[in-house]
């Protein structure tokens, strides 16, 4: 449709609109050059002779009190310089001893990470990229729970990302890093949170392309950089089974019931193509028992298209109806349903196909010495059908068909929750 409407004029907004997105990434890499280039007091840049300042320098660590907190039992008595150089009273006391640790929880909540730890979870390359051409001891960087910057890739289905440090020469530290939960590289890739990453229509196609990506993982990392359990004792299977059960109860819904609604109409076009096909325009000659407008061109055409009509409804039914009773397990939504939703769906669509050609092939003896000339407009609405229902389920088809032939999810920043 942007082809289209960028042909008539129409779409020139779009693509002005994409010009602008360009610019603002290109000043935005600019920026990002020049920055990095001029940060001299990048936490990278010390030697290890001077300890610096530990809190700049862990950041992203939680730092010891420099004091011991306060029991119950202890009475804390201070001067009140402020307010009238008096006392505060022990109400006063307790309500700041409250504030000051509810501000401490506050602040010890906060997540701080390096540049290059938020760019792998937001998927930005090219920052990655930069950093560690600048700072390659940038690899070592943790967050608050223990993440590298490979892992957090990984959680976060930033596919760009990961596959470059993946096909990056790496330490081997790296592949093996532990999260504060005993959490390998797989354990985190196994998980999934509320929000889902990939855009794309269908729970069952969330499903499939959550198995690709936890698939791909485990293929691109070492295998004993993930044959562990964690704290919980949990495998990353174990994990993955759990957190994708409401995934796959909504994915086996979602497919049974396109199924079903599709499954109705497929059974329809069977019984007007069966009946269509059972049907001999003009008759058969009494003497010899064949049709009389057997030479006709016209005549071949509707015998044919309403016998392919026929076998491909009956032959979508049959996909529908495996869907409909099939175990719906977790493995099955890899490729096994996808393929047979897909293969269901363009069985359909040409049998509606068929039906059409056959009907118009069959209507051409009717018009053929009257208003042969109308025989065009009315063929052309008669294909109207057709070309909605093309309309309303390309986007599935489409969907269906990409979602099987790639082999890596990409992820998709329309999907982007930060």
């Amino acid at each position: 449709m942007k082809v289209i409407l960028t042909v008539i004029g129409v779409g020139f907004w779009s693509i002005r609109r994409i010009q602008v997105k360009k610019e603002r990434h290109s000043h935005a890499l600019q920026l990002m050059n020049e920055m990095i280039k001029s940060e001299s007091t990048y936490k990278y840049q010390n030697n290890g002779q001077l300890p610096g300042n530990l809190e700049h320098q862990y950041s992203g660590r939680l730092l010891p009190p420099s004091t011991p907190p306060l029991t119950d039992d202890q009475q804390v008595v201070q001067l009140n310089l402020e307010t009238n150089g008096g006392r505060s009273s022990p109400t006063d006391q307790l309500q700041n001893q409250n504030e000051k640790q509810k501000d401490a929880k506050e602040k010890g909540s906060v997540k701080l990470e390096t540049p290059i730890l938020v760019a792998a979870k937001m998927g930005i390359l090219e920052m990655v990229q930069k950093i560690l051409d600048t700072f390659p001891v940038a690899i070592q960087d943790l967050d608050s729970s223990g993440k590298n910057v490979l892992m957090l890739a990984a959680e976060n289905r930033q596919t760009t990302v990961f596959n470059y440090l993946a096909e990056k020469k790496l330490p081997e530290f790296v592949f093996h890093q532990f999260d504060d939960q005993g959490n390998t590289i797989l354990h985190l890739a196994a998980m999934i949170g509320e929000l889902l990453p990939w855009v794309i229509p269908g729970a069952a196609l969330q499903m499939q392309w959550e198995i690709k990506w936890y698939k791909h993982v485990k293929h691109s990392v070492p295998p004993l950089s993930f044959a562990h359990n964690n704290i919980k004792g949990e495998t990353p299977r174990q994990i993955f089974t759990q957190t994708h059960r409401k995934l796959v109860k909504e994915g086996t819904k979602w497919l049974i019931k396109t199924s079903e609604s599709c499954s109705v109409i497929a059974a329809l076009i069977a019984t007007v193509a069966f009946a269509t096909s059972a049907t001999v325009p003009g008759g058969l000659n009494e003497d010899t028992g064949h049709p009389i407008l057997e030479n006709k061109t016209a005549f071949s055409v509707f015998s044919i298209t309403s016998l392919v009509a026929l076998t491909l409804s009956v032959t979508s039914l049959v996909f529908f109806l495996s869907i409909i009773t099939s175990r719906c397990q977790e493995r099955d939504f890899k490729l096994t349903l996808p393929r047979k939703l897909l293969l269901g769906l363009s069985s359909l669509f040409a049998s509606i196909v068929a039906m059409l050609v056959s009907f118009c092939a069959g209507h051409t003896f009717i018009l053929r010495e009257k208003l042969s000339y109308a025989a065009v407009p009315i063929y052309g609405v008669a294909c109207i059908p057709v070309a909605f229902f093309a309309v309303v389920q390309l986007q599935l088809y489409y969907d269906l068909l990409w979602s099987t032939i790639i082999k890596v999810p990409l992820r998709s920043y329309k999907a982007f929750h930060y």
